[in-house]
């Protein structure tokens, strides 16, 4: 007697629809892992990623520790210095001739004090303010001048005339030896005038101690007091215009 024939129990429930979602499903993953790409090859790998930082760590490792690529040591001698770029060593300013360096630093100095009255040319005005250019007192002597610009000055000037009752005010108040200095110099080769000589620092130095001995210290000069006790030059030595200075502090360029 043979078998029967097996059939579907009737009773057993299947869900055909999830039964075809999940073989959609797994057929979708399936060609994901096997797509290749449009110019017919496989994606990279992560295996192979992995692979190659390895290689690169142990790489990295040898060559920091005992390789010559990352030691500082053997890159640099000891006692190494960087040579300075071309024109690197020149600091600071440049020397300048003396006559030039001098007038220049009184060239700022007059603006600054003298040329509100007697004007950016030194010509004064004629009536309340004499002119500079061509004073005898400015190119006399060195002390009679020194005391007029330090001190002021009471009643007439070089030609005889007054200006103002009030007459010059002291302009020797903040300056330094170098201001005095170079304000002298500036005037007596400026403006026209034309003595070409230095009024050194030195100088200057010697006729702020002159001006503080003064018997009437602190008060204005005038004629009387100026040709009876300044008539002279002040005390130093002369200095070539020529020679080359510090254009700040004035003093002689070192040589070198």
């Amino acid at each position: 007697m043979s078998d029967p024939i097996q059939k579907p129990d009737l009773d057993d429930s299947i869900n055909v629809t999830e039964t075809h979602g999940r073989i959609a499903r797994q057929a979708a993953a399936a060609a994901r892992e096997n797509k290749l790409g449009e110019n017919g090859t496989q994606p990279v790998s992560l295996w192979l990623f992995l692979a190659l930082a390895v290689v690169l760590i142990i790489a990295g490792g040898v060559l920091g520790s005992g390789g010559s690529l990352f030691a500082y040591g053997t890159s640099f001698r000891d006692g190494y210095v960087r040579k300075p770029a071309p024109g690197d060593d020149d600091k600071g300013p440049q020397p300048k001739p003396a006559i030039i360096a001098y007038s220049a630093r009184g060239s700022k100095i007059y603006s600054a004090k003298c040329g509100g009255c007697h004007g950016p040319g030194g010509q004064g005005d004629g009536a309340n303010y004499p002119s500079l250019a061509g004073s005898a007192w400015v190119k006399g002597e060195t002390e009679r001048f020194a005391m007029i610009v330090l001190n002021g000055l009471q009643g007439p000037t070089s030609t005889g005339k007054a200006y103002g009752a009030a007459g010059m005010p002291a302009q020797g108040g903040g300056m330094s030896p170098e201001d005095l200095a170079g304000v002298m110099t500036f005037l007596r080769n400026g403006f026209g005038n034309t003595v070409g000589d230095i009024v050194t620092v030195d100088m200057a130095k010697a006729a702020m101690e002159i001006s503080g001995k003064r018997a009437k210290a602190g008060q204005q000069v005038d004629a009387v007091e100026l040709e009876a006790d300044h008539k002279k030059n002040l005390p130093g030595d002369p200095l070539d215009p020529n020679t080359l200075v510090d254009p700040v502090t004035l003093a002689p360029a070192a040589a070198k």
